[in-house]
């Protein structure tokens, strides 16, 4: 297992995908202004970044299906992580923020619910990218949200 692998491995074994997703919001907030200098197509950096850093707790004893069931023409990660009889089940979805931070939750916290519901996963993550000028004190954030009685966590970047 790499070490970032382990600092994400709870005393019992289980995914402590929280502690990845706050070293995500790190991550993120020191190197998206490379990707953005760098690429034209400006979504791609929300879409790819997360998937690619994620994929680093997928090797210590996971594994990423990407679907295609929270959105349409959206492929999300459905992480698997399985430790001798105990899978688990997390969904992550990335989304651009556009107009208000209200809005944005509502549309991706609704249909995650549901695909929460429907893979029997036990946490889901909503990742939304400001991608306007701004102070990162603002950007980042982490609260929940619920719909059809299902708790989103979701996370400012």
């Amino acid at each position: 297992m790499t070490q970032t692998t382990v600092s994400c491995v709870a005393a019992d074994g289980g995914l402590n995908l929280v502690h990845r997703l706050e070293d995500f919001q790190d991550f993120y907030r020191q190197h998206s202004e490379r990707w953005e200098e760098r690429h034209r197509y400006k979504e791609a950096g929300p879409q790819l970044l997360p998937q690619t850093f994620l994929q680093n707790v997928v090797k210590g004893g996971g594994r990423s299906e990407r679907e295609d069931g929270l959105s349409p023409g959206r492929t999300e990660p459905l992480i698997l992580w399985s430790q001798g009889s105990r899978l688990q089940r997390f969904v992550v979805e990335c989304r651009v923020l556009r107009r208000s931070l209200a809005s944005t939750i509502d549309k991706g916290a609704r249909p995650m619910a549901g695909y929460v519901d429907r893979c029997g996963a036990e946490a889901g993550h909503l990742v939304l990218f400001d991608c306007e000028n701004g102070r990162w004190e603002d950007k980042l954030f982490r609260r929940s949200a619920t719909s059809d009685g299902v708790t989103i966590e979701v996370w400012g970047m």
